[in-house]
């Protein structure tokens, strides 16, 4: 079996031995090809988009290896979609600063919080014992602490809360039809008993659902971890790393 292709973590050309960059002290770099980085720096200061139009030119040489040739509207649009996943896009976005420089990222913190903050459902999903995801839809999230963490009320003895103690492995989705808008947060999920923590997210009227009150023992919460995320706006996903 051949060795997996790797590809530029910057114009996402396949990375061959005779096109690989080089870092400082002249070794091969083996993330980035040399048209992209030379001597331990790139060679252009752009922004992802001006990347993607840079790329769009050589879509002649990219049809030479393709069955059904593609436009060069076809190229640009399948280079949004994957250019968000390549190490130098994939901007990190730290909680507690401002967002980084990379245009594809802007606005993407306030996004979240706003969704977050006025939206009513927000979906979350678990992995069952088989393997397989599954998705509910839920109130949304009672509290939140930036955009990394949120908690959520739900029944302790739900097949949800199963699934969390046995994988905390989770995501929560956030859909804003009316904007043509989505978030997804990729993390882990905890189940929370103790009263400190129910007390904090409990509401008036829950006993509605919890009629022993904030002691009820189907009474929980849910805290979710977020380590990265994708959002969708603006016709094309982006990707960013939560730290």
């Amino acid at each position: 079996m051949g060795e997996e292709m790797k590809f530029c973590q910057s114009c996402g050309m396949p990375l061959t031995e005779n096109v690989l960059g080089t870092n400082a002290d002249g070794s091969k770099n083996e993330e980035y090809c040399i048209y992209c980085y030379k001597d331990g720096r790139f060679l252009q200061d752009c922004t992802m988009e001006e990347m993607i139009e840079h790329c769009a030119q050589f879509v002649d040489e990219v049809n030479k290896g393709l069955p059904q040739p593609i436009t060069k509207e076809e190229y640009i649009g399948q280079m949004k979609m994957y250019f968000p996943h390549l190490k130098r896009w994939r901007k990190e976005l730290t909680i507690g600063e401002t967002v980084p420089e990379n245009p594809a990222l802007a606005g993407v913190k306030d996004l979240i919080a706003k969704m977050a903050d006025t939206l009513p459902i927000t979906f979350i999903s678990s992995v069952d014992e088989e393997g397989y995801p599954c998705t509910k839809a839920m109130l949304s999230p009672r509290v939140r602490e930036g955009i990394k963490v949120f908690y959520f009320t739900t029944n302790t003895f739900s097949l949800r809360v199963a699934h969390y103690k046995a994988n905390s492995k989770a995501s929560i989705y956030f859909c804003d039809n009316k904007g043509f808008k989505a978030m997804m947060l990729r993390g882990t999920m905890e189940v929370l008993t103790d009263a400190a923590s129910k007390e904090m997210i409990w509401r008036d009227g829950d006993t509605e659902y919890y009629p022993g009150g904030v002691t009820d023992p189907n009474y929980c919460v849910l805290k979710f971890t977020a380590i990265d995320g994708r959002f969708y706006s603006d016709y094309y996903p982006r990707s960013f790393v939560i730290e």
